[in-house]
């Protein structure tokens, strides 16, 4: 089941939990001001994840910002928050004021083209606030994300275009996977943010 929903207030699930999407939070000149500011200033790495008890280094690139003392552990890797940039805490403030909830932490991802993804998951690690909303901006290539239940093995996608943000919130996390699908269909980059509500 596809929904590309124009109404912000919509929630795209049918069931157990909460997700709304933003098509335009920011302008596509402002988003273009965000993009560049974004790929340049901050420090990239490549993510390093455990699978099947072998280290592997992914060729999408990651950041971690938040509070300090916020260390976040996924995959076998824990993270040390870099402190907040000027461009994040405004990007947070516009996140906060448009969803009402307040975060303290940010997980970025810079995809270089359609040929990186991310598969089935659900961001329920114990360090993350249970039940806490994640609020997703995009900005960049625009890219379709999945969601499915699952007990019942329900599919929904949404497109995530330039300057949009998603909200997952309510038990989510804890009845539907999430995916960002690879695709021959995108050569150009994209940029996610996440943010989140760690436990202090």
């Amino acid at each position: 089941m596809n929904l590309f929903p124009t109404e912000p207030g919509t929630n795209l699930l049918t069931e157990d939990g909460v997700v709304h999407y933003h098509p335009f939070i920011i302008g596509p000149s402002e988003a273009d001001a965000f993009f560049e500011k974004l790929t340049s200033d901050v420090p990239w790495q490549h993510d390093e994840v455990k699978m099947f008890g072998k280290t592997i280094v992914t060729a999408r690139e990651v950041a971690w910002f938040g509070d300090s003392g916020l260390d976040y552990t996924y995959s076998g890797k824990t993270k040390s928050p870099l402190p907040w940039s000027d461009l994040l805490l405004e990007l947070k403030q516009i996140t906060e004021e448009t969803t009402g909830h307040f975060f303290n932490s940010c997980l970025m991802n810079l995809y270089h083209d359609g040929s990186e993804g991310m598969g089935w998951h659900r961001d329920n690690e114990s360090s993350i606030v249970k039940d806490s909303p994640i609020a997703c901006v995009s900005f960049g290539a625009q890219r379709r994300f999945h969601f499915k239940h699952v007990e019942t093995k329900e599919r929904i996608t949404v497109e995530l275009g330039h300057g949009s943000l998603l909200l997952m919130a309510g038990e989510t996390q804890t009845h539907w996977m999430h995916a960002l699908p690879k695709t021959t269909k995108v050569s150009d980059p994209r940029i996610s943010l996440a943010f989140r509500q760690m436990k202090s």
